[in-house]
C-alpha cells in the first residue's frame, strides 16, 4: 500500500488505484488530504500500469465536506478548485466510490470524477447554504450539467442530502451496488481507452423555464433574507450561459465574498455553538444511567409528542393518565401523530408498526414500575406535579429519573418534596414536541451528576438539540421571551400597532412575529401566569395591561378564532376591535401615541433580549452565550443567519 499522504493511501486492485481517504471522524477535505490526492493523481500518472483510479473514503462517510478547524485560517496550497480540475482533465478515468455521505466538497469531488458509484449507505449534498455559503469548488456549475438546472437549484438552494436511488434518478449516481469500490473498479476499466465523460465538458440540459421558476420560488420563499440562497439561485442559472471557466471563476467570487460576509460568520457561530451544547464541565468522565424503559405521565399533545419522539428513538413508552378514557385517547393521539410522521416521510410504516408494538399507555400509574426514565407532562401546576412525584417515590426503583417538563415553575420546589431530590431533573421539551428540536436540560440544585449525563444523553438520542440550563422562572427560553414580549407590548402602548411591530420582525427574519406567535400559542398560558405574580408584582415596574383587557374578552388567539388579530375568516387580519382597546388603554395613561420605524423596534426589541442573557450569564443560568443563541433560534424563531441575539449583539 502506498501512502500520498498522513489521511490518504492507496493500493492496486485489477489494475486500478484505488485511493481511500481516512481522515476521522468525517473524512474532510484538509489540506493534507487535498495535498494527498494531488500525490495520487501524479502516481498514477507516472505509472503507466494503472490503468485508472476509484476514490472512496474510510468508514462510513466518503468526504463529509470542508475541515472546519481550517475556518478563519490562511488557505493552504492546494485549493480544492485546482485539485478538482486535476481530477477533470486526468487523462485516466477517475471514478468515485460514494461509500457513505458526499457532503459539500464530497459532492464536488465526486462531480469532478468521471463516474460516480453510490453505496447503498451513500448520499450526496451540498449544504453550504446553511453556513451562508455557496458551493466553492464548482458546485453550482457542474451539478447543473448533470440533473439540470431545476434539481440543482433544488439541492443546492435548499442544502438537502438526496440518497442513492434519487440521485441515480436525477442523473448525479451511474449505479447503486453493495461493494461500492469494485463497481467503481469495473466502471474504471470500462472507461479506459475510450473518450471520458468530462462533467465541465456537458452542456446544462435543456430544463423547461416554468420547472426552474418554480424551483427558484421555492428557495427563495424560505430564504428570509438570507443571501445564500438567492446566490445559489443566480449561479445555477447562470451556468446554462456560461462557460465552465467564466462560471467557475464567477462563483469562485462570490464564495469567497460570502465566506467574509456577517451573514456566514453567524451560521459559523451556530454551527460551532451546537457543537459546544450540551458540554458540562462537571460531567467529565460522568457515565449516564441505562435507560430502556420511559414513563410518561399525561398523554395531551405535549406528552403525546414526547412520547412519538422517544418511540421513534427506540424506548419502550409507558403512557399513563388518570382514566381508562383519557388512556385510549392518549393511545389514540400517539398512533395519529406516527401515522402523520409516516405520511411526511420522516418514518417507514414498519417503524410505524414497531413503535407501537413498544407503547402501552393504561390508567394505572403502577405500570410505572419497571420505567428508568418517568417524564411529567401533567398542567403547570405546582400542587399537581409534586404530588405526583410524591406518588412516584412509592412506584418507581429509587434509581429510576424523575423529569419535570414544566415550563416556569421552580423544578427544586418540585424535587424537595420527593423522597429522593438527586433523581429529579428539567427536561423542558417545545411544542409540537416530536418536531420541535431544543429540550432545555434543567440541573437542578440537587440533581446528581450522572442523573443530569443521563438527560443529555436521552436527549441526544431522542435527535434533539438538549442545552443546559440552571434554575430560574422560565429558564433561559422563557425568560429572555418575557423580556422580549414586554419591551414588544412597551412599544405597542407607546404608539407601535402590534402589525407594525410583526412586520419589521418578520423583515429583520423571523419567520412570524411575536404578536401572532403569541396568538398561536394561546394567550391564556401567560394570562394565567401573571395572575399569579400578581401579588408580589413591584408596583413601581411598569405593567401593560392590553394582553390582560384580550384575555378578558375571552381572546385567547387563533384556537379562539380572536386574539392580538382576527382569524374568523381563516387567516390573520388586523382588527379594529383590537385597535379601539389599545387605543383606549393609552389613553387611560394618558400616553400620546408616536410613530416607530422599523429599526428601531428591532432595535430595541434585541437589546431586550442580549440584557437578559447578560443576567442569566451573570447568575450562572446559561453556560455560554451561544447556548442563549441557541435557544432562540431553535426555540422562538430568531434567524439563524443572524447569528442569535447575544451574538447580534456582539457577545460571543
Amino acid at each position: 500500500m502506498a501512502r500520498f499522504s498522513q489521511p490518504v493511501a492507496g493500493e492496486i486492485r485489477n489494475g486500478m488505484l484505488v485511493v481511500t481517504i481516512d481522515n476521522p471522524p468525517v473524512n474532510a477535505l484538509s489540506a493534507e488530504v487535498r495535498a494527498g490526492l494531488m500525490a495520487a493523481l501524479d502516481h498514477a500518472e507516472r505509472h503507466g500500469d494503472i490503468a485508472g483510479l476509484a476514490v472512496t473514503g474510510a468508514g462510513r462517510i466518503f468526504i463529509g465536506g470542508a475541515d472546519i478547524r481550517e475556518f478563519g485560517k490562511p488557505p493552504v496550497e492546494p485549493h480544492l478548485p485546482d485539485v478538482l480540475d486535476r481530477i477533470e482533465t486526468f487523462a485516466k478515468p477517475v471514478v468515485a466510490a460514494v461509500n457513505g455521505a458526499a457532503l459539500g466538497g464530497g459532492s464536488e469531488v465526486a462531480l469532478a470524477c468521471h463516474g460516480r458509484i453510490a453505496g447503498e449507505k451513500a448520499s450526496f449534498g451540498l449544504p453550504e447554504v446553511k453556513l451562508g455559503l455557496i458551493p466553492g469548488a464548482g458546485g453550482t456549475q457542474r451539478l447543473p450539467r448533470l440533473v439540470g438546472r431545476a434539481a440543482a437549484i433544488d439541492m443546492i438552494g435548499s442544502g438537502r442530502s438526496v440518497k442513492p436511488e434519487e440521485a441515480v434518478r436525477l442523473g448525479l449516481a451511474d449505479k447503486i451496488a453493495a461493494d461500492p469500490v469494485a463497481a467503481a473498479i469495473e466502471l474504471a476499466r470500462g472507461m479506459a481507452g475510450a473518450p471520458l465523460r468530462r462533467t465541465g465538458a456537458l452542456a446544462v440540459p435543456a430544463t423547461d423555464t416554468a420547472a426552474v421558476e418554480a424551483a427558484a420560488k421555492k428557495v427563495l420563499s424560505k430564504a428570509r433574507g438570507q443571501t445564500a440562497p438567492a446566490e445559489a439561485v443566480r449561479l445555477v442559472k447562470a451556468a446554462g450561459d456560461l462557460s465552465l471557466k467564466a462560471g467557475l471563476a464567477e462563483e469562485r467570487a462570490t464564495f469567497l465574498r460570502l465566506r467574509d460576509s456577517r451573514e456566514a460568520a453567524a451560521l459559523r457561530h451556530v454551527f460551532f455553538a451546537e457543537r459546544a451544547a450540551g458540554k458540562v464541565e462537571k460531567l467529565d468522565g460522568v457515565a449516564p444511567r441505562e435507560v430502556k424503559t420511559v414513563g410518561i405521565v399525561g398523554t395531551g399533545l405535549m406528552g403525546a409528542g414526547i412520547a412519538v419522539a422517544t418511540l421513534t428513538a427506540g424506548y419502550r413508552v409507558i403512557g399513563v393518565e388518570q382514566t381508562a378514557e383519557a388512556a385510549a385517547a392518549g393511545a389514540k393521539r400517539i398512533a395519529d401523530m406516527l401515522d402523520k410522521t409516516v405520511q411526511s416521510g420522516r418514518l417507514a410504516a414498519a417503524s410505524r408498526d414497531e413503535c407501537l408494538a413498544r407503547l402501552t399507555v393504561a390508567a394505572d400509574a403502577g405500570e410505572l414500575a419497571p420505567a428508568d426514565l418517568v417524564i411529567e407532562a401533567v398542567f403547570d401546576d405546582l400542587a399537581v406535579k409534586t404530588g405526583l412525584f410524591q406518588k412516584l417515590d412509592g412506584i418507581v426503583r429509587q434509581d429510576a429519573i424523575l423529569a419535570t417538563n414544566t415550563s416556569y415553575l421552580n423544578p427544586d420546589e418540585i424535587a424537595a418534596t420527593t423522597a429522593h431530590p438527586k433523581r429529579v431533573v428539567g427536561l423542558h421539551f417545545f411544542s409540537p414536541a416530536n418536531i420541535m428540536r431544543l429540550t432545555e436540560v434543567v440541573d437542578c440544585k440537587a440533581t446528581a451528576p450522572d442523573v443530569l449525563a443521563t438527560a443529555l444523553a436521552f436527549a441526544k438520542k431522542l435527535g434533539k438539540l438538549p442545552v443546559v440550563a440552571g434554575v430560574t422562572e422560565g429558564f433561559i427560553g422563557n425568560r429572555i421571551y418575557s423580556a422580549y414580549r414586554r419591551e414588544a407590548e412597551f412599544m405597542v402602548e407607546d404608539g407601535a400597532e402590534p402589525e407594525v411591530v410583526d412586520a419589521a420582525l418578520e423583515g429583520y427574519g423571523f419567520p412570524m412575529g411575536i404578536f401572532a406567535v403569541n396568538d398561536m400559542a394561546g394567550l391564556e398560558i401567560a394570562w394565567a401566569r401573571r395572575k399569579r405574580q400578581a401579588a408580589t408584582r413591584d408596583p413601581k415596574e411598569r405593567y401593560v395591561e392590553i394582553a390582560d383587557r384580550l384575555c378578558e374578552a375571552g381572546r385567547f388567539g387563533r384556537k379562539s378564532g380572536r386574539g392580538w388579530y382576527d382569524y374568523s375568516s381563516g387567516g390573520r387580519a388586523v382588527d379594529p376591535a383590537v385597535t379601539a382597546l389599545i387605543e383606549a388603554a393609552r389613553a387611560a395613561k394618558g400616553i400620546a401615541p408616536r410613530s416607530f420605524s422599523a429599526d428601531e423596534i428591532v432595535t430595541r426589541l434585541l437589546k431586550a433580549m442580549a440584557d437578559e442573557g447578560r443576567a442569566l450569564l451573570a447568575e450562572g443560568v446559561a453556560a455560554r452565550a451561544s447556548d442563549i443563541d441557541l435557544v432562540m433560534i431553535n426555540g422562538y424563531g430568531f434567524p439563524a443567519h443572524k447569528g442569535g441575539p447575544m451574538f447580534a449583539a456582539g457577545i460571543v
